[in-house]
């Protein structure tokens, strides 16, 4: 067999070259997730046999190629960026690019962007700076060879946002909804190893630590678990506990009555509970997954989940304890309580645990402690979702994503085990801007950018077509998704409306602004502010029907993004007061950072675009410190179940470790730069101060570009 170089002659093919390109690529992961030579030969074998099949001579790229595949295909994740490093290093020595002079900068930590390009990720640490620089290769390769131009360069012109292109050229989804109940009450397997139904609550929640860390690194974006999903192990313990009780008693020659052989028995299973949750806390916290932070994961505390009494009660009794643990935080480095970033906490307000008289009414007085200091839980309010949700109510994927309702064969609702297929972010003050304030031109525009989001988006899903099984066994195989068999591919998964393709969109509020000189709160600018939305969820219903793909609209919860586009506006348009004016743009359909509106205006405002955002969407009141005036922050949950879907409650939570300042941090302008500074002592060292500021969504505490931080600064209150 022959093999044609790249300078176009034909030499004799040599397997033993595969096997030393994947076996370099083998030595360069750790330990744990090299393959065995073994591996390697039935890789290059099976490549030979693939190359035989043709029937002519391959290509050099189109045997590397099926070497990637089939190295994924084995699951070997790490190798497979190992891989690709080296497949592509010789391309980039042969081509002029800027990747290596990137690649350098962030060994070096002189990468400004990527320093700031997410605030849960210290790029100072080797694995993400191993994460970054895969991404840049994988980002290279995305923009030269996997992506059509007109969306490359739309992308850098800021005219569009395709997310996540540093993990494009792997087979990834984005986030998902973990079929918890089914991973643990019908087993799973964790590398290789068979973990079966969990004989206890403190043993149930070790192995969802562990669901979560291996989910956290075979997709990018952001997962969801139930605390219902754990509940039913609280009896399963509470029963083990009582025959040892029973043993114990039996044994010291005591016969106690119920009442007292109860309380021990209550008593040792909350102990357990404790211990469980605190487990589930401090993995999540100090565990880093392959890309270099700590799991992106949400928790849902919703006691409408649970099959029977019994089991609402124990439910009841683990998000307490929940909620109790987090109002507490956790130590920083100096022993001081701080606010931490995930898990990301959901508690759903119900007719329960909503009213003063309701049997759970102590848990939302807990969960509005909490959220006084630490800024979670956020709220959900069972009523409005079940409005818009075809009387469903269940979790957000990550920090908004939300599914759409879907039926099984059976014509049951189904939603745990689904996914987000990926996200492409439309710039709507760029289609403003771009037709002069021109109405008929704007619209005109507006067709145009969509179909370019439409052709990014099929990207996304033709990426993840034929993708198999075994490239994400934990995902695809073992139940966190599905139970398909190896070497199944997804693609059922990605069509029918099981899993979800989103449309995200940025800057309504300088959009409208634009266009018709008022803020969209103005209520003769509100209307076509709502055109716009129902614009975008026309094409979504235009896209579905001729697909079969599940398209919705996304509140895009913009990060870096925000000062992206901002930049990208200002060098296409320049300084338009009120509209590009600023170093960040306003998240999708919020109303403007800086202007002045109360907190229960602002979200009965916001809920009527959050409806129309099927895709996610979250909206917040920003208020100073709240810890002494609990009954406030009770009225907004109150609020919030009455009027809006989904919603939460910004604050500070700040200290400083040099001087013991617990209080805000504050944002000074220092030479032209935006600078954070200990209010008592002057510190300017952000390696010794712990800031938390929700960011967009959830809670960021590793900082900030200038003009997210900018963004934060200028935050009114609405309270």
């Amino acid at each position: 067999m022959k093999i044609i170089k790249r300078n176009g002659s034909e030499v004799d093919f040599d397997i033993t070259k595969i096997i030393v390109a994947v076996s370099k690529a083998n030595d360069a992961v750790g330990e744990q997730e090299r393959m065995t030579p073994m591996q390697i030969q039935r890789i290059a074998q099976s490549v030979v046999l693939s190359c035989e099949r043709l029937g002519r001579s391959p290509s050099v790229e189109e045997v590397q190629d099926m070497v990637e595949h089939q190295i994924m295909a084995h699951g070997a994740f790490e190798v497979a960026k190992a891989y690709i490093t080296y497949r592509y290093t010789r391309t980039l020595v042969r081509q002029s690019n800027t990747t290596d002079d990137k690649i350098l900068s962030l060994i070096e930590c002189n990468n400004e962007e990527a320093k700031q390009e997410n605030s849960n990720k210290n790029p100072v640490v080797n694995s993400t700076q191993r994460d970054y620089m895969a991404g840049e290769v994988s980002r290279d390769i995305t923009n030269r060879i996997l992506l059509p131009q007109e969306i490359v360069d739309a992308h850098n012109e800021g005219i569009i946002h395709f997310h996540d292109s540093d993990y494009f050229a792997q087979h990834m989804n984005n986030c998902a909804l973990v079929n918890l109940e089914d991973m643990l009450q019908n087993g799973t397997v964790i590398t290789g190893t068979l973990i079966e139904r969990p004989h206890s609550f403190s043993t149930a929640c070790n192995i969802a630590t562990q669901i979560i860390a291996q989910v956290a690194s075979n997709q990018y974006g952001g997962q969801s678990i139930s605390l219902a999903h754990l509940a039913p192990f609280v009896n399963v313990s509470r029963e083990k506990i009582r025959r040892d009780v029973k043993n114990e008693f039996e044994t010291l020659g005591i016969s106690p009555d119920s009442e007292v052989a109860n309380k021990l028995i209550e008593r040792r299973i909350r102990e357990e509970v404790r211990r469980g949750v605190q487990t589930i806390q401090y993995q999540v916290v100090t565990l880093l997954t392959t890309n270099g932070q700590a799991p992106f994961v949400t928790v849902f505390m919703y006691l409408g989940e649970a099959k029977n009494e019994q089991e609402k009660q124990d439910l009841a009794m683990i998000i307490e304890e929940v909620l109790l643990q987090r109002h507490q935080g956790v130590k920083n480095e100096k022993g001081v309580w701080v606010t931490p970033a995930f898990p990301k906490l959901i508690y759903v307000l119900e007719e329960d645990n909503i009213h003063e008289d309701s049997p759970y009414y102590y848990l939302t007085k807990l969960a509005a402690k909490c959220t006084a200091k630490r800024l979670v839980p956020d709220y959900i309010s069972e009523k409005k979702m079940k409005e818009l949700k075809e009387g469903n109510c269940f979790p957000v994927m990550g920090c908004r994503s939300a599914l759409s309702p879907w039926k099984d064969e059976n014509g049951n609702y189904k939603f745990y085990g689904r996914f987000n297929q990926g996200v492409v972010t439309l710039n709507l003050v760029d289609i403003a801007l771009s037709s002069g304030g021109n109405l008929e031109k704007f619209w005109k525009i507006f067709d145009e950018r969509l179909e370019l989001c439409y052709k990014a988006l099929m990207c996304r899903h033709e990426r993840l077509k034929g993708t198999l099984s075994d490239a994400a066994p934990i995902l695809w195989q073992y139940g966190a998704c599905a139970r398909l068999k190896k070497g199944e591919p997804i693609d059922k998964l990605l069509v029918g409306g099981y899993s979800t393709i989103s449309l995200g969109y940025a800057g309504l509020c300088e959009c409208v602004r634009y266009m018709t000189g008022k803020s969209h709160t103005d209520p003769s600018a509100t209307p076509f502010a709502l055109e716009i939305m129902k614009y975008m969820n026309a094409a979504c219903d235009r896209w579905k029907a001729e697909t079969s793909i599940a398209f919705g609209i996304y509140g895009t919860p913009l990060e870096s993004t925000t000062y992206k586009f901002a930049k990208c506006l200002q060098r296409r348009f320049g300084i338009i007061e009120g509209v590009t004016d600023k170093g960040y743009i306003t998240n999708s359909y919020h109303v403007h950072v800086t202007e002045e509106i109360d907190a229960f205006e602002k979200l009965k405002f916001e809920a009527q675009f959050q409806a129309l955002s099927t895709g996610g969407a979250i909206s917040y009141v920003e208020v100073p410190n709240m810890q002494h005036n609990l009954e406030a922050v009770l009225q907004i949950i109150r609020y919030i179940y009455d009027n809006i879907m989904y919603a939460e409650l910004n604050t500070k939570s700040d200290y400083c470790q040099r001087c013991g300042w617990d209080g805000e941090i504050q944002i000074l302008e220092q030479d032209g730069k935006l600078v954070w500074t200990c209010p008592q002592c002057g510190n300017q060292d952000q390696d010794t101060m712990n800031v938390a500021r929700r960011t967009c969504g959830y809670i960021g505490t590793q900082f900030w570009n200038q003009g997210r931080t900018q963004e934060i600064k200028e935050r009114v209150l609405h309270l």
